[in-house]
């Protein structure tokens, strides 16, 4: 049984990806903060206070990528809860993520690098390749999500 916890007893983090895929290529960008390792993951990210979380993702891709997105949908959410051993900085509290994913499609700016964030790199790969990259869960999460033909995303 897990233990349950009042929402003021835990952190919870709003973020917001997009899901981009076109000609049979997914864009993602490569996340830094793991200590042990980088991994790809979604573009997207915390959503700010005074955002929504469509706003939110709109922002991110365009910090992560260089792009200019418009969202075509809503694809799903996710939650996930992590344990206070499991997070990335020293805390006694649990950590409730709160992910949303849109379906997206590329309206202008051009392919660059983030400087200073959270990712330092962003690229296409074919969808036949992911299942090899070295990539977070939510990269799975949101093209099964896409799959399920719930937006469309090219």
């Amino acid at each position: 049984m897990t233990e349950e916890l009042h929402y003021t007893e835990y952190d919870t983090r709003l973020a917001a990806y997009a899901v981009i895929v076109r000609d049979g290529q997914v864009l993602l960008a490569l996340w830094n903060e793991a200590a042990d390792r980088k991994r790809w993951t979604l573009p997207g990210g915390g959503v700010d206070l005074y955002e929504t979380p469509e706003e939110g993702a709109v922002r991110e891709v365009r910090e992560e990528t260089g792009y200019d997105v418009e969202l075509t949908g809503l694809l799903g959410l996710e939650t996930d809860v992590i344990p206070p051993e499991g997070r990335q900085r020293p805390t006694d509290r649990t950590f409730k993520a709160v992910r949303v994913f849109y379906g997206a499609r590329i309206v202008g700016g051009e392919l660059t690098a983030e400087v200073g964030g959270s990712t330092d790199e962003a690229r296409w790969f074919p969808l036949t390749e992911v299942a090899d990259l070295p990539r977070v869960s939510m990269v799975d999460t949101g093209l099964r999500l896409l799959a399920a033909g719930r937006a469309d995303a090219s």
